[in-house]
């Protein structure tokens, strides 16, 4: 197996986290590498997702690939799925409050409340569409992912959360 090259993952301050991506057009080979590097620099920092905007790309795109390591030891296995142009379609009432950290703010755990169960659309790296309704964990990195393509982060869910008074649990 040949290494990807790493790219260098943004840190909270970083004015592309607070951006939002650009839907993706073009489906080709430098997309296709964008993801390659994506995977590699994710895996390399025990992550279990990282989006577009994570390595500087505005690209409407993120990884998923949860699987237990030194971060999420109870993270189930799945394998790697490149989401492009995301869309949440509908969210369940019910959420659960789990703790969360980010490849963009190293060091930091925080309590995050999500939906237990989304529908989604997404593209896949051959333009393809897909429709998917996520559970648990899955859904809980799908939505994480998504907030990075809306330019939101751990610290800015923690304040939209904090205006919300009702969590009702799965």
């Amino acid at each position: 197996m040949q290494l990807k090259p790493l790219l260098s993952i943004a840190t909270t301050g970083e004015e592309i986290l607070t951006q939002k991506a650009e839907p993706v057009t073009v489906f080709d080979q430098a997309l296709r590498t964008l993801a390659d590097n994506m995977l590699s620099t994710m895996l390399n920092a025990n992550g279990i997702g990282i989006a577009a905007t994570q390595v500087f790309s505005k690209a409407a795109m993120f990884i998923m690939a949860s699987n237990p390591n030194e971060r999420y030891p109870d993270a189930p296995l799945m394998a790697p799925i490149v989401v492009i142009n995301p869309q949440i379609l509908a969210a369940s009432a019910a959420t659960e409050v789990g703790v969360e950290g980010c490849l963009s703010i190293p060091g930091q755990r925080l309590s995050i409340s999500r939906h237990c169960e989304i529908k989604v659309q997404f593209q896949s790296l051959d333009g393809q569409l897909h429709q998917q309704t996520l559970t648990g964990f899955v859904a809980r990195i799908f939505q994480h992912e998504y907030d990075h393509l809306q330019g939101i982060t751990l610290l800015e869910r923690v304040n939209l959360m904090a205006t919300k008074i009702q969590v009702t649990q799965c």
